[in-house]
């Protein structure tokens, strides 16, 4: 089995790697010294210092040359230059074969998830998401992790199943592609607030309701965008959002524990940092405002949060206990059916 692998960041690189376990994986490359180094050298210093790579793992900046003859092609690019590269790999990507995503986020100018882009962009491929708490250096340590493919034809996830999963590194299976992609996308979202909490010092108590509160606000925009309950509360939900909150290796959660020290957003990340940031709380809100307008969606959560990155940085402890005193005036204010119960909890 040939895959290629497009993408050479540390999370490409690092699939690449387990991948090449179980097949012959070429990875791609921008920039020609990362494929000259990853090929003379086995590392990639750049993205992810510190680790050697699979003898096995070739490495090429040809995009056309590394996708012609693959069995499977994983996409692994940031989602700002996710359709150009897609685009630029089509004419050369086999008929019929599964392209799978890598990438957590939503393209700026559409707000479309990386499978709809590839399907737009590679029509007939089947597509899938491999996604879930995922911390690229502990994987390449060799430390026990799980992820989930997703695809909507299962045979098709169980085949990329086995080329990904190896050793300590476990994959599970999915149907539900929507509530992969939006649970791994917004997450961050929550892990902003999260990282609020801690800046502000307000304790393991109010980051502990920062992240369940925050699920339960995801979960209720996935279900009315079609995902699945379960999705959202197992690996690809719950799971990428403790490690995306809790870990010390986490970039919104540092930037966000930043922001609750006081300091600007521009001056922690940069500008293109801040299109990004922004353009997750964008998406989460057009999707609140298109779903909320037929049924019970309220994200309290997520208001505060938009709030506090974009607006004047208020006290977040205070604004944590009015979205409390909210929800029970809702619950006690309006008859909900036990579903809408059960995701207001």
């Amino acid at each position: 089995m040939r895959v290629a692998v497009v993408g050479a960041g540390s999370w490409g690189t690092t699939v690449a790697a387990v991948m090449s376990r179980n097949a012959d994986v070429t990875l791609w490359a921008r920039r020609p010294e990362i494929a000259n180094e990853i090929d003379a050298h086995r590392t990639n210093g750049t993205y992810l210092p510190g680790f050697d790579l699979p003898t096995s793992l070739r490495a090429t900046a040809d995009l056309a040359g590394g996708v012609a003859d693959a069995d499977v092609v994983v996409v692994g690019v940031p989602s700002h230059g996710f359709r150009e590269i897609v685009a630029a790999m089509a004419s050369a990507v086999r008929p019929w074969i599964p392209v799978m995503s890598l990438t957590k986020g939503f393209e700026a100018s559409t707000l479309l998830r990386p499978t709809q882009v590839i399907s737009e962009e590679l029509p007939g491929h089947p597509v899938g998401v491999l996604t879930g708490p995922n911390l690229a250096r502990e994987i390449m340590a060799g430390q026990a992790a799980a992820a989930v493919v997703a695809t909507e034809d299962l045979h098709v996830a169980r085949a990329l199943q086995g080329l990904v999963q190896s050793g300590l590194f476990r994959v599970y299976v999915n149907h539900d592609v929507v509530g992969c992609e939006v649970a791994g996308a917004l997450k961050n979202v929550i892990a902003l607030a999260a990282g609020m909490a801690e800046g502000l010092g307000t304790g393991d108590n109010t980051r502990a309701m920062v992240i369940t509160r925050g699920l339960a606000e995801l979960t209720r925009l996935g279900v009315a965008m079609g995902a699945e309950a379960q999705t959202l509360s197992g690996l690809a939900g719950m799971g990428d959002l403790l490690a995306t909150c809790v870990s010390q290796h986490s970039r919104n959660r540092h930037v966000g524990e930043q922001l609750g020290r006081g300091r600007g957003l521009a001056e922690i990340i940069g500008p293109d940092g801040v299109c990004k940031t922004y353009l997750l709380n964008r998406y989460l809100r057009r999707q609140q405002e298109i779903f909320g307008r037929n049924c019970f969606l309220s994200m309290d959560m997520t208001e505060m949060q938009y709030d506090k990155t974009f607006a004047k940085m208020h006290d977040l402890r205070v604004s944590l206990s009015e979205i409390e005193i909210k929800r029970e005036q809702e619950l006690q204010g309006r008859d909900f059916t036990d579903e809408e119960l059960a995701y207001a909890r």
